[in-house]
């Protein structure tokens, strides 16, 4: 064993909150936490499944819950570091630890001596007294060790930990590779050529970013989604746009050691192979199996029933773009770095909707004030930012939350601006999750943004859509605040990965309320609200362009869905499947997957999305339909509504069925035709539904 003396990883933390102390942590401390984390471990498994007495509830299943909590606190430090502020050094131990820990929890999952037990209690299930969240407990540790191949034979246990090891190093691989291409990428704006048409608060942020990379003087555009996105969106220069476009949808397939085309092939190969061993057909059917959806079936049902409607709004969008600019003398045609461009000024035309009007009014720290507020009014908890907290970066900030009788509901982190050492998009993670069970454990949760920062002394602003990211990611965060449970592997956001993203997406109807807007986007030179003529404008303008925005989400669900329905894919070339895939559904010309394969890290850096990225789609269906019982009552706080939301979505994790947790807050199934309303494609609605992140 590695010397673990003073190693504040394994030190009894003091610290408030319980945070882990994040000034003495340094990257040399994982190794060792690590091996003495899994030693622990295993030593706590092995105490479980040799234990000579009959198997219990409590000897097994609450043994079994309360085991690896070291493991769970080194780990929730170092897999948040490594996806918000990494660095060479711990990028290394990723790629090392990565496939040592998978085959760590692969072989617990195949245990023998284990699984006998569980298998003995939920053989008798119904005569041991459980209570309802006792019996889904052992329901999903039964099905979780049937489906890590608990009951496969020797050989077949041990080639299964080899690919399920093997797949979490080509995994991590997969995610380094992306992060490397998007650090590396600077388009420098030298000339006022170069910045024409863009607005002064993206080349205040561009200069920003220029000073930060050491180009002081500098406009840099990077790959970061909320820098070029409007950079495409703004600039004049198509030539510029061109560059941007194709570095931002080329990650990953560029040659050299980033390159992501042979681990996506080896991917799909291993991920056959795995389903077959367990018993199914494809990894799709694999994936499936525990969902609300079930099958592959059902998934291919909603994504063709969304994709033609989809695919005829983008075609007529794609004609108004091309009459906008022929009318202004360009007659090269619609190329996919133009859309963007095209669309903002078809948008304008239109509705006389400009997003650089509006993006003034909408201040970073408004938005979060709005998020937070918003949770206030629905769900009576308070946040009081707390400065004095040490925490591993200096962007990040924390609050603490508390209940409307002032008790300690959770700590909630949040890191919104983009650098270097963080990957690209947006997400919800704990470096600590609730439970009830042995201790009454409240989570500590963080939000994960890529915004650019304002110029010195200024803002941070956001586009509507930034904004909406916020209320979705904390939608995610609420759910693992809010949880209040007893069985940790129950709590917060472990639930059917297609309702996991209905507690986010439907929290982002409340962004769009003027009760909201009216009070918190405020222009950020004047402090003045939001004029009424905007918020009509915005209210207006709320379904344009969403054929472009389906068809880029939709495509990549049916090509990640196509991918995962093979049932062989070796000598697979994923770009030539990906393009055939695309000419199938007759993918309108000048788009593209919003995720193409070679970085679609929901799909391939882990299988957290694969054959499931559907699911922002799905739970669209329950977001939309949840949201307009809201809207019918008159109230979109209605205190009744809120508290059967909170009670059977928010604070009960997957203690129940999904479907019968939506049941018991609605009232009834969804409506998927709500889904398509709020889309514009059946018509219009007061809302537009949550869209994919």
């Amino acid at each position: 064993m590695t010397d673990t003396t003073g190693n504040p990883l394994l030190d009894a933390w003091s610290t408030p909150f319980g945070l882990p102390p994040f000034e003495r942590i340094r990257p040399e401390h994982f190794r060792a936490a690590f091996e003495a984390a899994f030693a622990q471990h295993r030593a706590e498994i092995d105490a479980i499944a040799n234990d000579p007495a009959e198997p219990t509830f409590a000897n097994t299943i609450d043994a079994l819950e309360l085991s690896g909590e070291t493991l769970s606190r080194v780990g929730g430090v170092f897999w948040n570091l490594a996806g918000s502020h990494t660095n060479p050094e711990l990028q290394a131990i990723e790629r090392e630890i990565s496939p040592v820990a998978a085959r760590h929890y692969s072989d617990i999952g195949m245990n023998p001596g284990l699984f006998r037990r569980i298998d003995t209690l939920f053989v008798k299930k119904d005569a041991l007294g459980l209570n309802s969240e006792q019996a889904r407990v052992l329901e999903l540790t039964h099905r979780r060790f049937v489906r890590a191949g608990a009951k496969l034979g020797d050989a077949d246990k041990e080639r299964l930990g080899a690919i399920v090891q093997r797949l979490a190093t080509l995994g991590t691989t997969f995610s380094q590779n992306v992060l490397a291409d998007e650090s590396s990428f600077e388009l420098v704006l030298e000339t006022a050529e170069d910045r024409a048409g863009l607005p002064d608060w993206l080349v205040a942020a561009a200069q920003r970013i220029g000073e930060e990379r050491g180009k002081p003087g500098k406009a840099v555009i990077t790959l970061a989604r909320s820098v070029v996105e409007p950079f495409l969106t703004f600039s004049t220069n198509p030539g510029l746009r061109e560059i941007a476009f194709n570095a931002w949808t080329r990650r990953g397939e560029n040659g050299g050691e980033t390159d992501n085309r042979a681990i996506v092939a080896e991917t799909l190969q291993l991920r056959v192979e795995r389903a077959r061993l367990l018993g199914f057909k494809t990894f799709a059917d694999y994936k499936l199996d525990p969902t609300m959806a079930k099958t592959p079936a059902a998934v291919n049902d909603l994504l063709g029933r969304v994709w033609p409607m989809a695919r005829a709004r983008a075609l007529e969008e794609r004609a108004e773009l091309e009459e906008m600019a022929r009318s202004e003398g360009d007659n090269a045609g619609i190329g996919a770095a133009d859309w963007r461009y095209w669309s903002a000024k078809v948008r304008k035309a239109r509705y006389d909707f400009d997003e650089a009007a509006i993006k003034p009014y909408l201040q970073l720290d408004n938005v979060i004030a709005a998020s937070f507020n918003t949770a206030t009014k629905l769900f009576g908890v308070t946040f009081t930012e707390r400065p004095d907290l040490g925490l591993y970066h200096p962007d990040a900030r924390a609050w603490e939350v508390n209940d409307a009788q002032g008790r300690h509901v959770a700590l909630f982190i949040g890191d919104y601006f983009a650098r270097p050492s963080k990957r690209s998009g947006a997400w919800m993670s704990s470096f600590r999750g609730q439970r009830k069970l042995g201790a009454d454990v409240r989570p500590i949760v963080v939000n994960v943004l890529n915004f650019a920062k304002g110029a010195e002394g200024k803002p941070a602003l956001l586009s509507f859509d930034d904004a909406r990211t916020v209320f979705h990611e904390f939608g995610h965060g609420l759910h693992g605040m809010l949880s209040d449970v007893v069985y940790p592997s129950v709590a917060g956001t472990s639930v059917a990965r297609d309702f996991v993203e209905f507690p986010s997406q439907v929290y982002e109807h409340w962004l769009m309320r003027p009760e909201v807007l009216k009070r918190f986007a405020l222009h950020a030179e004047t402090g003045e609200p939001l004029p009424d003529a905007l918020l009509a404008k915005i209210q207006r303008a709320r379904n344009f362009n969403q054929g472009f925005a389906t068809v880029e989400y939709t495509s990549s669900a049916i090509v990640d869905m196509e991918f995962h329905a093979l049932e062989d894919a070796e000598g697979i070339d994923p770009i030539a499947f990906e393009k055939n895939v695309l000419q199938r559904l007759g993918m309108p010309q000048g788009m593209v997957m919003r995720h193409r394969t070679p970085h679609f890290a929901h799909v391939f850096s882990g299988d957290g999305y694969s054959a499931g990225y559907y699911s922002y789609l799905w739970s669209e269906v329950l977001d939309a339909d949840g949201f307009e019982a809201f809207r019918a009552s008159g109230d979109v706080f209605d205190p009744e509504l809120a508290k059967r939301l909170k009670e059977h979505v928010y604070a009960a994790g997957g203690r129940q069925d999904p479907a019968e947790a939506y049941r018991a807050f609605r009232g009834r199934d969804p409506d998927v035709e709500a889904l398509l309303r709020g889309r514009g494609f059946l018509g219009e609605t007061a809302e537009a539904g949550g869209e994919e992140r």
